[in-house]
């Protein structure tokens, strides 16, 4: 039987949280020594692709990415032929050409190619290192589309809040492979996330501020440092819906996705969409 199309929206609010687990047995596959390879290659695929990258966590037989692709239209040829040298290295010597330039125009802006380039480049490498052959991840890579705004913020808190749900850690800034312990680590330095959320009250704010503001919201949707952990209790139970779900946001943005994908599809007719992030995470 024929895979399913994956679906994508061409949308500018569209987000995807992405899930891939290991094939290999056992809940600790992924080292600090893989953790922190995988790690360089999504911060370096980042830089090349045309993608925003909000959050990640690498645990240890699995990974969560939550990103969004950039319109190809807002690169210029040169920008394109930039991240091409980056790709490559300075070394190697490339001959442009359109018909080349408009492939890769295509390509920098796939998110299907972008996390293939990940876990490919990382299988090699792991599969060199141990001296094997044979798959390490399993299967396709999981993708729930999340709008930007409110819904992006929830699902990042959930994604940040992997190591603490996992016993890991107390706090996920102490955790070393996640966002948020990432950006504690770099501080205001430069890096390749990126908290435009789409919010307003993150719009205006300096990297520190927005830090700031995003860990007091993880914390609370955490219940880190607080007695009462009824919110946090909720926020965890319906959290299973960032990975179950097609798509979480607002009803038009939910509309629109099962309306697209019932075209993709050809499904004469659909099932009532669900306001998912208001009946999920309203207070």
């Amino acid at each position: 039987m024929p895979r399913i199309p994956r679906f994508f929206m061409n949308d500018p609010r569209a987000a995807y949280h992405v899930i891939s687990r290991t094939a290999l047995p056992g809940h600790h596959v992924l080292g600090d020594e893989e953790k922190e390879h995988l790690l360089h290659l999504i911060s370096w695929l980042s830089q090349v692709y045309f993608v925003e990258v909000y959050g990640f966590a690498i645990m240890g037989n699995h990974f969560h990415l939550l990103c969004r692709m950039l319109p190809e239209d807002q690169f210029s040829d040169e920008e394109v032929k930039r991240r091409i040298r980056l790709y490559y290295g300075e070394k190697c010597k490339i001959f442009f050409y359109e018909e080349m330039l408009k492939k890769w125009r295509q390509r920098l802006g796939n998110l299907s190619r972008y996390v293939q380039d990940i876990k490919q480049r990382f299988s090699r490498w792991y599969n060199k290192r141990v001296d094997r052959k044979g798959y390490f991840w399993a299967d396709r890579f999981k993708s729930v589309i999340i709008e930007t705004g409110e819904a992006l913020l929830n699902c990042l808190a959930y994604i940040e809040l992997n190591p603490v749900r996992a016993g890991i850690v107390e706090k996920p800034e102490d955790y070393r492979w996640c966002s948020l312990g990432y950006r504690a680590r770099k501080g205001t330095g430069e890096n390749f996330l990126s908290l435009n959320l789409g919010l307003p009250r993150y719009e205006g704010k300096n990297k520190k501020e927005r830090f700031e503001l995003l860990r007091k919201f993880v914390y609370g949707k955490g219940g880190i440092g607080s007695k009462n952990l009824g919110k946090a209790n909720k926020f965890r139970y319906r959290s299973r819906y960032f990975t179950e779900s097609m798509a979480i946001g607002s009803q038009n943005f939910v509309n629109q996705v099962v309306k697209k994908v019932s075209n993709l599809l050809g499904l004469r007719r659909t099932r009532k969409s669900k306001h998912l992030f208001e009946s999920l995470y309203s207070s």
